[in-house]
């Protein structure tokens, strides 16, 4: 059983920031709230979102799994203005979920969860952590994607760089630890990373925000930041693209 109100805007949110990554997901939900764990179809990145239920208007729940279609949550939203409030009910009998927000009911079929592994999230310990508001990435990453496909990141205890370089032309941001949040770092790192997966995860962060980048020499980048007023918590992952000799 499931049967909650919550903020458009708050779905938004969560929506986009799934969607980055897979168009189906499951939701595991708990009475508490609930979480989702997924990883994209070529296995490059994953995400692990927890969303506590004071996240929500109304939350009334048993622990139950809803397969749900994000393309199809996509389409109510677009029909919610800034500030409606959507109820979202699990018809258990039609296997279905029905959202209602103002006077429109949508009616969808929720997606079979039987193929839907919870994946495992490995327990990185990176030598170099930095906090950044989100609006010095994008503007970092809006200059890179016309240069190359991939981009590097470099932390050192003078702060943090991201680069990229194509055939003929390179960008670069750099920011130096007076213009960070925080830096924490044990030794020097540089990975790289491919640019379109990386974009994606940063432009689905809502402006403002603070995220937490953990890195470490040809490791996944682990990048953390809360939503819904603090009231929920994503990590992404994102393999590296290693360099050949």
């Amino acid at each position: 059983m499931f049967n909650a109100k919550i903020r458009s805007d708050t779905l938004k949110e969560i929506v986009s920031i799934v969607s980055t990554l897979v168009d189906e997901a499951k939701f595991n939900i708990t009475p508490d709230g609930f979480n989702l764990k997924a990883v994209d179809p070529a296995h490059v990145a994953m995400i692990d979102l927890d969303v506590e239920k004071a996240a929500f208007e109304e939350f009334v729940a048993d622990e139950t799994e809803l397969g749900i279609d994000l393309d199809k949550m996509k389409e109510v939203l677009r029909l919610a203005g800034s500030g409606d409030i959507l109820e979202i009910v699990q018809d258990e009998d039609r296997n279905r979920l029905v959202m209602t927000v103002g006077n429109i009911t949508r009616r969808m079929n929720l997606v079979d969860t039987t193929g839907m592994s919870d994946p495992r999230v490995p327990n990185l310990s990176l030598p170099a952590s930095i906090s950044v508001n989100i609006n010095e990435m994008q503007r970092g990453i809006k200059a890179a994607e016309s240069v190359s496909d991939h981009i590097a990141l470099t932390a050192s205890k003078d702060g943090f760089e991201m680069y990229s370089e194509g055939d003929t032309d390179s960008v670069s941001l750099k920011l130096p630890k007076d213009l960070l949040a925080t830096l924490e770092i044990e030794e020097s790192v540089k990975s790289l990373y491919p640019l379109d997966y990386f974009s994606n995860m940063m432009k689905a962060i809502p402006s403002g925000t603070i995220v937490s980048i953990n890195l470490g020499s040809d490791y996944p980048v682990k990048i953390g930041f809360e939503l819904a007023d603090g009231k929920g918590v994503v990590n992404y992952l994102l393999a590296p693209r290693i360099e050949s000799d």
